[in-house]
């Protein structure tokens, strides 16, 4: 079955068509207090994963990068600061307020005609067959409708042997993590965004939406169906969260 996640709104039974509208009102509401939310949330720790992530990524000059829920600009951004000014580097997301967020920080860095800034879905992304040499999506994947559908979007805009890499929360492996990280999760996290973001029921969405994402043999197996090779993972702290890469046939 494909994209069985299309319904599930955190542990809400919704229509796929509410579920998109509903995501794009949670990142919104946030999209203001977004970066010192993650903080908050993770103890600074999604800096280091973003880090490993872009070690992953090894960017290079002369490659085309597409950074899909781009958000804010924290991949992006990053990859700029390895490639220097002749990167090539195009952000989309759902949310317009999340860009206007993320253009604003580009800004104050001096970056003022740096990036591409393109508004659009990860389901139907707005370019052409065989268009970027990588795609990126960080803690953006499960925010979306479709999985599968946007899993073989990104195979559509990658040119033959480009790269896939997917940062995202996953499934924690040992026990006695998992229990701490669920008691956390569910019992201080929405409490964060409620005193800091005024904001407690998207805060309560993104718990209840990591719980819902496919662990991470099953997303491996779909990148698969979706038509890409190499696939392989590889989890960070104990699988709180996770890398995904593959390549396009």
């Amino acid at each position: 079955m494909e994209n069985p996640e299309s319904t599930q709104f955190g542990e809400k039974t919704v229509s796929p068509k509410e579920k998109t509208k509903a995501v794009h009102g949670v990142f919104d509401n946030v999209a203001n207090r977004y970066d010192l939310m993650n903080d908050l949330m993770s103890g600074g720790l999604h800096r280091v994963w973003k880090d490993t992530f872009i070690r992953r990524i090894n960017p290079k000059t002369g490659l085309k990068y597409l950074d899909v829920a781009g958000g804010t600009g924290d991949i992006a951004f990053r990859i700029r600061e390895k490639i220097g000014s002749d990167a090539d580097i195009t952000l989309c997301d759902l949310t317009k307020h999340m860009l206007s967020t993320g253009r604003d920080r580009a800004i104050n860095r001096g970056w003022l005609n740096d990036f591409n800034w393109i508004t659009g879905n990860a389901e139907n992304l707005p370019f052409p067959d065989n268009s970027f040499d990588v795609y990126t999506i960080a803690f953006g994947l499960r925010n979306v409708t479709h999985i599968d559908t946007a899993l073989k979007e990104a195979t559509r805009i990658l040119k033959p042997e480009g790269k896939f890499f997917c940062l995202e929360f996953s499934h924690v492996n040992t026990p006695l993590l998992s229990k701490a990280y669920d008691l956390f999760s569910f019992n201080i996290i929405p409490k964060i965004g409620h005193v800091v973001a005024q904001d407690e029921e998207s805060y309560q969405y993104l718990v209840e939406s990591i719980r819902k994402f496919p662990k991470q043999e099953e997303l491996a197996q779909r990148m698969k169906d979706a038509k890409m090779k190499n696939v392989n993972f590889s989890n960070l702290s104990g699988g709180i969260v996770a890398i995904h890469q593959g390549t396009k046939y």
